[in-house]
């Protein structure tokens, strides 16, 4: 066997192992074919999705960061930290920690050197993010998962200034590119309305 096919390979089950994780999700929802299926695995299908289409050139340590990104993100609920902002920000840096840790546990199961899952856990680290090109894709993907998928859910539990708050942090953290995809994505005329206000 050669060695790019064993490396395909090696890809392949790790990205099948990642996967096998998050359909322990205990949330269910409704993919694009109305089957139900866990919550993160759909959420990690997405990121892997828009990454192809955002950025078609990605590394491998940048596909298996977008595909593990939210890997196992239920076993640390929000309501475990305190509900305002310091709790919010602790909550978010445990998580990285955690997918990092997860994802490089799964990588070296399955054959990878340390210097590759150092690599994924900085990108799930969100290291150097607006010096590190990769880590600035990944953090444009995460943003253009949000916008096309769940921004339209969150927009029913808060209101407009809070969205529009949202919607600006948001761009302040993607790339002019990421930007110029946001503005192409298939979003409602109320959710264009939203954008166009923030962005004013």
């Amino acid at each position: 066997m050669s060695v790019e096919m064993e490396s395909e390979l090696r890809f392949n089950r790790t990205i099948a192992a990642f996967d096998e994780a998050n359909t322990h999700d205990p949330r269910k929802v409704s993919d694009d074919a109305g089957n139900r299926v866990a919550y993160e695995l759909l959420y990690a299908q997405r990121m892997s999705d828009m990454l192809h289409h955002f950025y078609p050139q990605a590394s491998e340590a940048l596909k298996l960061a977008a595909r593990s990104q939210h890997i196992e993100r239920w076993l640390l609920p929000r309501d475990h930290y305190p509900m305002d902002r310091k709790g919010y920000l602790q909550w978010r840096s445990e998580l990285k920690l955690r997918h990092a840790t997860r994802a490089c546990e799964i990588m070296a199961a399955e054959g990878y050197d340390s210097s590759l899952c150092e690599r994924v856990a900085a990108l799930l680290k969100k290291e150097k993010l607006k010096s590190d090109e990769e880590s600035q894709v990944l953090e444009d993907v995460i943003c253009l998962v949000f916008l096309r998928y769940y921004f339209a859910e969150f927009a029913k539990q808060h209101d407009e200034a809070k969205l529009i708050d949202i919607l600006q942090k948001t761009w302040r953290k993607m790339s002019e590119a990421g930007h110029q995809s946001a503005l192409k994505l298939p979003l409602s005329d109320d959710e264009i309305a939203l954008v166009t206000k923030a962005l004013a």
